[in-house]
């Protein structure tokens, strides 16, 4: 519990934007993970230097405090689990200032990735980061996660575009990190430390991007398989070509039934697709888009669609884009959508075998039906478990099958999370692959934290199961 004394330091601070009514502590407790713990109180500062009081009283009374963008994190990661406080920067949400001749934008955290976009837009500039959560997701959120997206096979991640950041430091100093140039090679480089750290080492106040030139033309190949192995195996031929796409997204037969079933869209119902967005201009794509179907052809693709047409790209992008939120449409109320296993990473010439390894590893669980998409051009699979969550079997199920398919993925040489983070719900799984960097990280977070104070309980400190702090109702060893 937070001490009186310091409820009231806060309020003396913030007003009315501190509170600790049950309303806002539940809903403060949540994130789009699997977990659920109530924050004590929530703050919403409008500055940085109202950010730094708020964590000179959390070190001075040892309370954790969590920071929380939209709460679209999918392992935990702004859920508060030792309580303490919630610290929303929905408030802090301005562009500060675009600086196209510098390539650079500064931005608050708590700007959503697609309103910085539409603004760049006017510029013909763009922040090539896309997380399927991009209508909701934040700046700071993107940084605390080294999120990316469709985008990451030709553009990279987050850790590539932040220049510079303000951060808050567990003792309430305020840091700055990084520079305003292209090039540095300047110490240590703390900037990049602090991306996808998942707020454990200290609290993003501002953000100095990198942002890139809009692309001239696009155009996306749609190819059907009714063997999804070869459909991954068709990425990987792409790859090795060589060609670098915009983007390569694969959905597998339970991911398309779930967006025709929620969305209505005209995908072919197969056993898989993939979908390959090329840029460039008209003659540079001409050669390219000959090529992809060429290849998808030879592994068998029985329907191939090719559309340079802006609504219908926007169609098939925003359809991939709502696999997440259409999968419990799949079993139309018998089952729901739970997020486990969700963002591994592999060598991409391993992707036509995890995804046959991991529906292999579903027909041994039958409480569980399994749904396999991501941005498979970078190696980055998504997995989504439909499950009964008020049955026990389910998720001890479910469990079971989460270790099976993680194992293959470290025996791939692969790993646990390419762009959601480890939270809590992939905590144990990268005990195991980062096995021999595990007592340094816990290291730096001590030297930095001492107090630990800053979303403790997640990431290289969480020593427990995955099946705690449920969201669902159910009990585990019941009768």
């Amino acid at each position: 519990m937070i001490p009186s004394e310091m409820l009231e330091e806060l309020k003396a601070l913030l007003g009315d934007r501190v509170s600790s009514a049950p309303a806002d502590t539940y809903v403060f407790g949540f994130d789009a993970s699997i977990h659920h713990h109530k924050a004590d109180a929530v703050v919403f500062p409008e500055s940085t230097e109202e950010v730094a009081e708020i964590v000179k009283l959390c070190n001075k009374y040892r309370v954790p405090v969590t920071p929380r963008g939209s709460g679209s994190a999918l392992a935990g990661q702004a859920v508060p689990i030792k309580a303490g406080i919630s610290m929303s920067f929905k408030r802090m949400n301005r562009i500060k200032e675009v600086r196209v001749e510098d390539l650079q934008v500064i931005v608050e955290p708590g700007v959503i990735n697609d309103d910085l976009n539409r603004e760049l837009a006017k510029y013909g500039f763009f922040y090539p980061p896309s997380p399927g959560s991009g209508k909701v997701a934040t700046i700071g959120g993107m940084v605390a996660m080294n999120a990316s997206g469709m985008r990451a096979l030709k553009y990279g991640a987050t850790r590539d575009y932040v220049m510079a950041l303000e951060v808050v430091m567990p003792t309430g100093e305020i840091a700055h990190f990084g520079t305003h140039t292209i090039k540095d090679a300047s110490s240590y480089q703390m900037a990049k430390l602090m991306v996808g750290s998942e707020g454990t080492l200290g609290i993003i106040t501002e953000i100095t991007l990198r942002i890139s030139p809009l692309p001239k033309d696009t155009s996306i190949v749609l190819a059907a398989f009714e063997d999804a192995r070869m459909a991954g195996q068709t990425i990987s031929d792409i790859i090795a070509y060589p060609m670098i796409p915009a983007s390569v997204e694969f959905m597998d037969r339970v991911c398309l039934q779930s967006v025709i079933n929620s969305r209505g869209v005209d995908f072919p119902l197969v056993d898989a697709v993939v979908m390959i967005e090329l840029e460039g201009t008209e003659e540079e794509m001409a050669e390219d888009l000959k090529k992809v179907e060429e290849i998808a052809r030879k592994n068998g693709a029985v329907d191939i669609r090719v559309s340079s047409d802006p609504e219908k790209m926007k169609e098939w992008l925003e359809a991939r884009k709502a696999v997440l939120p259409s999968m419990s449409q799949y079993a139309r109320g018998k089952m729901f959508m739970v997020s486990l296993a969700d963002d591994m990473s592999l060598p991409i010439s391993k992707i036509p075998d995890a995804v046959y390894g991991f529906h292999e590893i579903e027909k041994r669980h039958p409480h569980v039906v399994l749904g396999v998409y991501g941005h498979a051009g970078d190696g980055n699979l998504h997995t989504i478990f439909l499950i009964d969550p008020r049955k026990e079997e389910a998720w001890k199920d479910a469990e079971k099958m989460v270790e099976e398919m993680y194992e293959l993925v470290i025996d791939f040489g692969g790993t646990v999370s390419g762009e959601h983070g480890i939270g809590i719900t992939k905590a144990p799984f990268m005990r195991i692959e980062k096995k021999d960097s595990m007592e340094l990280m816990k290291r730096i977070k001590r030297a930095l934290d001492p107090n630990d104070i800053m979303n403790p309980g997640k990431n290289v400190e969480w020593d427990d199961g995955i099946l705690v702090d449920l969201r669902y109702p159910v009990e585990f060893g019941g009768d």
